[in-house]
């Protein structure tokens, strides 16, 4: 029997803020949103083969403190895409901030983004094989 890591937490403000970035901007699907009961969903977002995250609402003091420092200020999550120009073009619409200019490297294009909470993150177009 395999075991395989199924979910990554990532602690928003609000489930719908954290729906919105993670639909809308980086193009995860809603895979999940059901009512837990007492203001509790469950919210799973994730890509077509693979990568999810359960969106989990911060609950008290202690979890609101650590909304976009999850990952003690490294860059904790990491988004693949095949369209690098229109994926950047879509995450600074919705209010995500590069702290650098795209570039190469061997692996593909990169950069490094805060999502709206403050969570770090490193957008990658892989190089293609064979490039």
């Amino acid at each position: 029997m395999a075991t395989r890591l199924a979910l990554t937490t990532l602690v928003v403000p609000d489930y719908d803020a954290g729906i919105a970035f993670c639909v809308d901007a980086l193009g995860f699907a809603l895979i999940e949103d059901s009512d837990m009961g007492g203001g509790k969903r469950w919210v799973v977002v994730g890509g077509e083969d693979g990568g999810r995250l359960l969106l989990a609402k911060a609950a008290n003091e202690a979890q609101t403190a650590a909304i976009g420092n999850q990952t003690g200020g490294r860059v904790g999550f990491f988004a693949h895409t095949d369209d690098f120009t229109g994926t950047y073009a879509r995450l600074v619409a919705a209010g995500a901030k590069f702290e650098e200019q795209p570039r190469r490297e061997s692996y593909g294009s990169v950069a490094v983004f805060s999502d709206p909470f403050g969570n770090r993150w490193d957008l990658i177009e892989p190089k293609e094989p064979g490039q």
